[in-house]
């Protein structure tokens, strides 16, 4: 006949195993909902601040994200740009919202291209602006990169059969910190409203601030 003492404590056992594992259990059933909260938290955190078509920051995120870029920037050249698409309303009356948002994504993929790691957002609209690290803020430079940013935008968009040539309009201004980043963005929004009133045979047209 067993001893019941060894039985009382092979069940004390059996008992301590089956406690561990529901622990074990619960524990990892805890991992889990935390990892996806957390996860649902990062596309919600993602969602405020990133433009849902295009990827790219929203207007608020790249005002904050173009503060710190500034504060961290310790003196080195900096130039704000603004871009938008000239008759943009006439791609969406002529073939539709869908032509134009997939207008919308290209031209989001080639300013992101262009500006490589620095900051670029889409503003609203057919409206996008970026902050770009400058060797230098000699004019010439900044002629340069218009000219590539603009010619990169006139480039034909593909969309099956159809076949579509955006141009934008751009402004450049430099930019030397925070508290001037306001000024150098109107400023580049003004030029870049001037470009759209000129007459001009170029594939593309584009301004640089005067500064």
């Amino acid at each position: 006949m067993p001893d019941p003492l060894t039985v009382a404590s092979g069940i004390s056992a059996v008992g301590a195993l089956v406690s561990a594992w529901q622990l074990h259990r619960r524990a990892l059933r805890a991992e889990a909902e935390i990892a996806h909260l957390q996860a649902e938290l990062t596309a919600e955190r993602h969602a405020a601040s990133h433009d849902p078509l295009t990827g790219l920051p929203n207007r608020r995120a790249f005002y904050r994200l173009a503060a710190t870029l500034l504060t961290d920037a310790e003196g080195k050249p900096l130039v704000a740009v603004v871009l938008d698409l000239d008759d943009f309303k006439q791609i969406n009356d002529s073939y539709g919202h869908a032509v134009g948002d997939h207008v919308l994504i290209s031209v989001a993929q080639r300013l992101a291209a262009f500006a490589g790691e620095n900051l670029v957002a889409r503003l609203g609209g057919d409206e996008f602006a970026g902050l770009l690290a400058s060797p230098t803020l000699d004019r010439r430079w900044i002629d340069h990169s218009a000219r590539r940013l603009s010619e990169m935008m006139a480039a034909p968009i593909q969309l099956g059969t159809l076949t579509l040539r955006v141009t934008a309009s751009v402004g450049l201004a430099p930019v030397t910190c925070p508290k001037q980043l306001a000024e150098a963005l109107c400023q580049a929004d003004a030029e870049m409203y001037r470009a759209k009133g000129l007459t001009s045979t170029r594939s593309a047209r584009q301004l640089v601030a005067d500064y």
